[in-house]
């Protein structure tokens, strides 16, 4: 995963404002004790820090590959 899919991924399930907030302030025990922002920096991948964001905010396992976009209708 690229850190552009990262913050994107954020966006969509947190809000743009609460995901800089829990990106920045939460402090996940699956890193060592870091924040998301903090472990990013140290170059931990970008999917192992969403999985540990989602697991620590009660995200359904459903949408932890995002979350499911509207089907566009078919044109016949």
């Amino acid at each position: 995963m690229k850190l552009s899919q990262f913050n994107n991924l954020m966006t969509d399930e947190f809000g743009e404002a609460y995901a800089q907030v829990i990106s920045r302030d939460m402090v996940l025990s699956s890193l060592g004790d870091q924040t998301a922002a903090t472990a990013l920096a140290a170059g931990e991948n970008p999917k192992l820090v969403w999985l540990a964001l989602c697991e620590a905010n009660g995200v359904p396992k459903e949408r932890w590959a995002g979350k499911p976009q509207p089907k566009k209708p078919k044109l016949d």
